[in-house]
């Protein structure tokens, strides 16, 4: 083979080669390096609101209470005498003063009747007179001895008989008299009309109703309690109640406690008074809580205790994570305006999560406000709502 053939194969080959490499070489910069698939973990920021101390706070534990307002003093206005009411113009809600006129009942034949019985009084009178003079011509002629002493004796008689009808005739006056003052119906307190339970011109009976009156400037609530739950209070004991109509609590304290169960339902009825508000009125229904028991004890808000687990647990920071802390419950009470539980199992100073941060899992890394120059953590709740 000639030289030069051999001169143009090695070029070829040459060629060949460093086309081969130029295409790897190109395929390798066309092809994208590999992206990482490494995840950057999530990180919850929470709020002051988000956080809260726990700390040693004066827990009132009671027992819930519900029943009715009544007026301390109240009075139902009855007929002493049967007739036909007249005067009666109070209506519900109109003010009566104590010893005020409210109604009559027509006294035309209860006047008869104590003229009637004026009569008989003065007829007994006349009778009395000629059965003394009786007895004194008697006694004279006795003395003289013209008559016996048996005919003394009767004469006697007869005037203590008379004597006697006297009396009687005296006492039927009165009650005459009497029932004519019984048909003046008045207030015996001073308060608020608050039934009309006659009309005039009606003609009622004895112990007919006619009205009711309430003073509202002292009411109290009548609360059954269970037995059991009697045996905790005591007089004195305040309570927090909620009426119908009013956002705001209301104060009440523990005056009586009725000394005998209830034979129907074994309740035992306990009367708290209340201060007399404007707007309250006799029959408003109001529920709350009687404080029996006070004491300090390591609580948190009951909206933070989780159940969703077999066991009650709270969220727990540590180490700038959640953990989820099985806790003890115990009694329960109101303090800093919600509903709180006692708890065992934490220490005093641990951070909680409360009900408005919401389920966090257990391990999610969490950031403070402080660790971002926030607001520092706040041991009261905000926004937070029982369970």
């Amino acid at each position: 083979m000639k030289s030069s053939t051999k001169w143009i194969i090695g070029a070829l080959a040459l060629l060949l080669i460093a086309g081969g490499a130029a295409r790897v070489l190109a395929k390798r910069q066309a092809t994208p390096p590999p992206v990482s698939t490494a995840k950057v973990e999530p990180v919850i920021e929470l709020t002051a609101g988000d956080v809260f101390t726990l700390q040693n706070i004066e827990l009132s534990q009671g027992v819930p209470i519900s029943g009715s307002l009544k007026a301390v003093n109240s009075a139902l206005v009855k007929a002493r005498v049967s007739g036909e009411l007249q005067g009666l113009v109070v209506r519900e809600g109109d003010a009566v003063k104590a010893g005020q006129v409210i109604a009559r009942v027509d006294s035309s034949e209860y006047a008869a009747r104590v003229r009637q019985a004026q009569e008989t009084a003065d007829a007994a009178q006349a009778q009395i007179s000629i059965a003394q003079r009786s007895f004194d011509n008697n006694k004279a002629l006795v003395d003289q001895g013209f008559i016996s002493r048996t005919a003394l004796d009767t004469s006697q008689a007869s005037l203590q008989s008379a004597q006697a009808n006297h009396k009687a005739a005296l006492a039927a006056l009165d009650v005459a008299k009497k029932s004519v003052q019984d048909t003046v119906l008045v207030a015996p307190i001073t308060g608020i009309i608050s039934q009309r339970l006659a009309q005039p011109g009606e003609r009622v009976g004895i112990d007919a109703r006619v009205v009711e009156i309430v003073d509202l400037s002292r009411l109290e609530l009548e609360a059954p309690l269970a037995a059991s739950d009697s045996v905790q209070v005591r007089v004195g004991q305040t309570a927090r109640l909620k009426l119908e109509g009013r956002s705001e609590e209301i104060a009440a304290t523990v005056t009586r406690i009725n000394p005998s169960a209830s034979a129907s339902n074994r309740s035992v009825l306990v009367y708290l008074s209340v201060a007399a508000l404007p707007g309250l009125r006799q029959g408003l229904f109001a529920q709350g809580t009687l404080d029996t028991v006070k004491e300090t004890v390591l609580a948190v808000p009951l909206s933070a205790v989780r159940t969703d687990k077999p066991q009650p647990y709270v969220q727990l920071i540590q180490n700038g994570r959640i953990a989820h802390q099985t806790v003890e419950l115990g009694g329960r009470g109101e303090a800093q305006g919600m509903t709180m539980v006692a708890i065992k199992n934490i220490a005093a100073g641990a951070m909680i999560t409360p009900a408005s941060a919401g389920n966090l899992r257990e391990n999610t890394k969490i950031s403070l406000p402080g660790s971002k120059a926030a607001t520092p953590a706040k041991t009261a709740v905000a926004g937070t709502t029982s369970q």
